[in-house]
């Protein structure tokens, strides 16, 4: 039985706490400063395992491993820009007191554009079942169970009266075209014209051929908008858009442009929005306020991300492979004539064709004639974006019908190419690509079941930028299946995330980092949802400092893997109730068996956390004779029933004005945490 796995995003990018020894991290109180790795230290009651983070000036800071919810990744930029905080000093307080008043500002518009969204009223598609299992049953492969999800949600929205704003990350060949067909069905049969956008006239035809093919049996008229079409053939869709005759159009970005009226349009659909400007998609919006919209994209760029990421827009990931998809085999090399014989005859040996991506169009011939020489068998077409219209189509054409072997071509064919026969792709010059574009350039092999490669060839005479050095070591490294989503996460680090809202690329967040940005930003849109003034000073929820007199962490018997123990850390911070942190329990035990003493103190301090988190309790002292509670002098506390207890029971004491104290005897750590328990169940 196939165990059906919950994804949340969020775990996503938790478990991108693959923390190197000095990386940057965030911690909320103290500010930027470098991983330097775990270490134990003895306090007189055991070993217990300790961060070690470094900060400006050499200062060291030691962090509890039970306390990682207060430590985030540092996103926000390059990590070795990142701004090192001084300990002690007031920088990070002016940092962090700076970045909220701008988040204030953020949070208010974004409730703004919530508020409005939510008033708007959208067109509730409804869905003939039986006309729509017929048209399912025309899709020739089994969905995988994120496909699925992400369908249900899109029809969900579709069907809610709120305009749809979703956005479907999968990877290169997914299975996100299925998803955005399916939207179309149901809102063609609604009544509604669609719009599917695209960025690039070969796409624009491939999508179109695909339509047609799924949409042969049903009487819906499809139309294609680019300069493949004869400008009578534009003239007559324009004219047929208008009045209604055509359901679904297809085209690049000339469906932007003034002169293209819809009927009743009722769905648009964006295909590779990392190639559209910020422009282009808020012209977009205001084409339709009241329209659903569905994003499509391989690598989101870092600034839809962060809005996904803050809730700003609905978003379904589809991270399964179809089934007998291998990962594409990556090498980076220096440019040799030998290293392009080599893979392009391995290729040709097995019957497949190869991608030769040289992205200049005046040395396109002058590169011809090379592989001419180097590779005397290979039938050679060359496609670049300066070709006629119909050369660009037979050209394509040829050699999808395998009358070529070798496409020589530029970044045309990012976008969208379907060869399955192809599974070798050589990118020259390869450091001078972006990371989404590398992305999606590799995803054009490998679409079948064969084994695919790509080499990144770079100019051993010319130096590479930092950047693009780091952009080449991400690409190697994410060879899995499903990296689309993560290389965002990286190229999200390389670039900053930018502003949520308005054009700049970036703001406070490079100061604080994007993690804490957001957890801020939330916490913000929270307070004014809620009619507060979102506090400057407050910390973002209450942090519970924890000591139960024993060492509470996972050995290294226990688990050997440094690394392994960190993610495990991280996502036992990350636990917001007992049920997750009950799940997490189960399968520590399932993979490394029973737990030692240790790991039930370090379990035990994270139960406590959760049930003290919502009282407001700021410190948890639990020794042998005593236990005391520390209370946040802001926590909403009923003194009657502190008043009630202090009488009931002549073990307790107060202890100072915030401070409660109560007279033990318990030995056993699960003795002591259940009596915790139940004396914060007093406060609820």
């Amino acid at each position: 039985r196939e165990k059906e796995k919950a994804r949340s995003t969020e775990g996503m990018l938790k478990d991108l706490s693959e923390l190197r020894i000095d990386d940057p991290v965030v911690h909320e109180q103290h500010g930027v400063g470098r991983y330097k790795g775990l270490v134990n230290l003895d306090f007189g009651e055991g070993e217990t395992e300790l961060l070690l983070l470094e900060y400006f000036g050499e200062d060291k800071l030691y962090v509890p491993v039970s306390q990682l919810f207060l430590i985030s990744r540092y996103s926000g930029g390059p990590p070795e820009s990142a701004p090192l905080h001084r300990l002690g000093s007031g920088n990070w307080e002016k940092a962090k007191k700076k970045a909220l008043k701008q988040i204030r500002d953020t949070a208010a518009e974004l409730l703004n554009l919530y508020a409005q969204r939510a008033s708007r009223r959208g067109h509730a598609f409804t869905l003939s079942l039986h006309d729509y299992e017929s048209f399912c049953e025309g899709f020739p492969f089994e969905e995988t169970p994120d496909q699925l999800e992400a369908i249900e949600n899109v029809i969900k929205d579709m069907q809610s009266g709120r305009p749809m704003d979703r956005l479907v990350c999968g990877d290169v060949g997914f299975g996100k075209t299925e998803v955005a067909l399916r939207a179309a069905f149901v809102a063609v049969m609604g009544g509604r014209q669609v719009a599917v956008l695209v960025p690039t006239t070969l796409l624009a035809e491939q999508h179109f051929n695909n339509f047609k093919d799924r949409f042969a049996e049903w009487p819906i008229k499809i139309a294609e908008i680019s300069r493949f079409r004869t400008a009578k053939e534009q003239k007559e869709a324009l004219a047929g858009l208008e009045a209604g005759q055509i359901d679904i159009i297809i085209g690049t970005h000339r469906l932007i442009q003034k002169d293209v009226k819809f009927k009743n349009l009722g769905l648009v659909v964006l295909d590779e929005e990392h190639r559209f400007g910020v422009r282009q998609k808020e012209q977009l919006k205001a084409l339709r306020a009241e329209v659903d919209v569905l994003t499509l994209t391989a690598t989101p760029i870092p600034r839809t991300l962060s809005m996904a990421m803050e809730g700003l827009r609905e978003f379904s990931i589809i991270t399964t492979p179809p089934q007998k998809r291998l990962s594409i085999k990556t090498f980076h090399t220096d440019y040799s004539e030998g290293i392009i014989r080599e893979a392009a005859m391995r290729e040709f040996k097995r019957g497949g064709q190869v991608y030769f991506l040289h992205n200049e169009v005046d040395t396109i011939h002058s590169m011809r004639e090379k592989l001419e020489r180097i590779l005397p068998d290979a039938r050679i077409a060359v496609a670049h974006g300066q070709l006629r219209e119909r050369e660009l189509e037979h050209v394509m054409r040829d050699f999808y019908n395998q009358r070529y072997n070798l496409l020589l071509c530029t970044t045309i064919i990012e976008t969208g190419i379907d060869v399955p026969t192809a599974n070798t792709i050589i990118l020259n010059k390869a450091d001078m690509f972006g990371l989404a574009q590398m992305h999606q350039l590799r995803g054009r092999v490998g679409r079948s079941h064969h084994q695919a490669y790509a080499y990144l060839l770079t100019d051993p005479d010319r130096k590479i930028t930092v950047q693009a050095q780091k952009r080449l070591d991400a690409i190697q490294l994410m060879e899995d299946l499903g990296a689309g989503f993560h290389l965002a996460m990286h190229d999200l680090e390389i670039r900053g995330a930018g502003e949520l809202l308005g054009d700049s690329q970036s703001g406070e967040m490079q100061e604080i980092g994007f993690h804490l940005y957001s957890d801020m930003l939330n916490h913000a849109v929270k307070q004014l949802k809620a009619g507060k003034e979102p506090d400057l000073n407050a910390p973002l929820g209450v942090t519970t400092e924890i000591n139960l007199h024993t060492p509470a962490l996972l050995t290294n018997k226990y688990c050997p893997d440094v690394h392994e123990r960190l993610v495990i850390y991280k996502r036992l911070a990350n636990c917001n109730d007992d049920d997750e942190l009950d799940g997490l329990q189960e399968e520590l035990i399932d993979r490394f068996g029973l737990l030692p003493e240790q790991g039930e103190a370090l379990i035990a301090c994270h139960r406590l956390r959760i049930a003290a988190k919502a009282i407001g309790i700021i410190k948890i002292d639990a020794s042998a004779d005593a236990i005391q509670l520390q209370f946040n002098p802001k926590a909403d506390i009923d003194p009657l029933k502190l008043i009630n207890l202090l009488q009931r029971d002549r073990r307790c004491r107060m202890n100072g004005p915030d401070k409660l104290r109560v007279s033990v005897g318990l030995e056993a750590i699960n003795l002591r945490t259940d009596f915790v328990k139940t004396l914060l169940k007093e406060f609820i």
